[in-house]
């Protein structure tokens, strides 16, 4: 059986579903598949491990032990140093609220909305930019670019310990978001290169899942760290942001050295390894040749205009001002909740919460991989943040408050994994993907804007107002989310219908490849 060609460049490529498997297909040996992947002339077929192809030659599955083994090398070698990397933009990020717990306001003589306003100078540049460093992550790769931000916001938390009015904290705050707003859309794109799209919800829950251990760790951390009564001239509040600081430009430097870059190229697999990373990838890109194309300003475009991605960017600016004012604000919380307690048990009364949510934040994602469904679980997922601030709202009881804490941090983080993978799965180019993610974290972002101004010290110690604002939020979610999966439904049933015979006909590969979700051949993963 010739193997030779595994895209669907033709003028007429067959109908397919990313569901549909032929299992008629015969098995194939590994010497088989090492052939057919580098275009060979298989020999004859005999027993397991085998490799199905489509009427065209396209692969569709690979054997399920062999790509275990895969996907377990690369778990090993690209999670570990991107969750580590998202633990710590997390921290630096939000580690402002524990150390306004520990005295920064008063010392940087910070009065009436300025420690809001500090906030809110992250956002804007944070939102800003999103996209132009994603492009850059593509351009120079996510295996130098993302080491080296991090070095960056690592350098602007320790800067944070010198600042010694608003003016400078404000200045910090504004890079401090230029160097971050790369990290999560930046490492959400360079794990779409390595997985399937029914393992990539998971995968990104395993470093967004350091989203809530920042929260526990960052409480955990601060405490220990300001038992530090100084360190030169740095002292208290100081030492959260110096101690950080150098821990994440320690890390970021590793990062440059553990990072492998892509699968065709990267060292750490074999060279039969290497076709098969990339060809299992290929296999899910109805019309696309490449795994990793050259920019192409359509494909960004495809990336933005996506509907599934425009819809679940407008769900993920509300998720942010949940999980962002969650962030900032779950200190000043519990604060108001618990305000006889000390300024240290105040700072361990908001781990256990992120613990309950970082243990959700892998549930979910991991019913997502074996449903390979994502949309029913964000309507589950807005429903926990729903009774959670309706709870916040209808009693001021300080137990059934803390509660309520839970539910809202076990209902938000979820959504981190679950809106990134639905969004980077229904893209089918690598470029599209860099800029679809990009949009979609940084319209997030606008809702993190938001949340820098939705607790005010006017409004505590109730806070009807954010409250009132994330409960509003998280029934848009579910009223959004309800419509997408009906609107996906219907247009695949849609496609389902339409005879596509003809279509691509005088169409070259490189405009094939162009029409990303266009192609008459897609089907949407809900």
């Amino acid at each position: 059986m010739a193997t030779n060609q595994y895209s669907v460049a033709e003028a007429n490529p067959p109908r397919f579903h990313h569901d549909d498997v032929d299992s008629k297909e015969h098995p194939v040996t590994t010497d088989q598949v090492e052939a057919s992947l580098r275009g060979k002339e298989a020999p004859e077929a005999s027993a397991s491990p085998r490799l199905l192809y489509d009427s065209h030659g396209k692969v569709i599955e690979f054997d399920a032990a062999m790509e275990r083994r895969l996907v377990r090398k690369i778990d090993f070698c690209v999670v570990p140093t991107v969750a580590l990397l998202y633990l710590f933009c997390f921290i630096d990020r939000a580690n402002i609220g524990n150390a306004r717990l520990a005295g920064m306001e008063k010392d940087l003589h910070l009065h009436g909305y300025q420690y809001n306003l500090l906030l809110t100078v992250f956002y804007i540049s944070y939102v800003i930019f999103e996209i132009p460093s994603n492009i850059l992550c593509k351009y120079f790769g996510p295996a130098i670019w993302l080491p080296l931000i991090s070095f960056g916001f690592g350098l602007m938390s320790m800067c944070t310990a010198f600042v010694t009015n608003f003016g400078n904290a404000a200045a910090v705050r504004f890079l401090l978001g230029v160097f971050e707003a790369g990290v999560l859309p930046g490492i959400a794109y360079y794990l779409s290169r390595w997985y399937r799209k029914s393992e990539l919800s998971f995968r990104l829950a395993l470093y967004l899942f350091t989203a809530p251990c920042a929260g526990a760790f960052g409480g955990l951390l601060a405490s220990g760290i300001l038992k530090i009564k100084s360190i030169g001239k740095v002292h208290s509040w100081q030492n959260i942001f110096l101690i950080e600081g150098i821990i994440t430009c320690g890390i970021a430097l590793i990062a440059f050295f553990t990072m492998p870059g892509h699968p065709a190229t990267t060292r750490v697999l074999t060279p039969f390894e290497r076709e098969l990373a990339v060809a299992r990838v290929k296999a899910e890109n109805v019309g696309s040749t490449q795994v990793v194309d050259k920019l192409d300003r359509k494909k960004l475009m495809r990336g933005v205009l996506n509907p599934n991605t425009l819809a679940v960017s407008w769900m993920f600016l509300f998720v942010n001002i949940t999980v962002q004012g969650i962030a900032f604000f779950t200190p000043t919380i519990v604060a108001t909740i618990y305000p006889k307690a000390s300024t240290i048990r105040k700072q361990l009364y908001t781990v256990p919460p992120y613990v309950v949510g970082a243990v959700i934040n892998l549930i979910v994602p991991f019913i997502s991989v074996k449903t390979n469904k994502r949309l029913p679980l964000f309507i589950g997922s807005s429903c926990l943040c729903i009774i959670g601030y309706i709870i916040f709202l209808a009693t001021s009881n300080p137990h059934a408050r803390y509660g309520a804490v839970f539910l809202a941090v076990s209902g938000a983080f979820p959504f981190g994994p679950l809106c990134n993978g639905q969004v980077a799965i229904n893209i089918l180019s690598d470029t599209g993907r860099s800029t679809g993610i990009g949009w979609n974290v940084m319209i997030g972002n606008i809702g993190g804007l938001i949340s820098t101004w939705s607790y005010l010290p006017t409004d505590a110690p109730n806070f009807h107002i954010g409250n009132g604002l994330n409960l509003a939020g998280n029934s848009t979610i579910l009223i959004t989310s309800i419509c997408l999966l009906l609107w996906l439904q219907w247009d695949n049933r849609r496609r389902d219908r339409v005879d596509n015979t003809g279509q691509l006909e005088g169409l070259t590969e490189q405009e094939i490849e162009d029409l990303d979700w266009k192609h008459p051949s897609w089907r949407w993963y809900l």
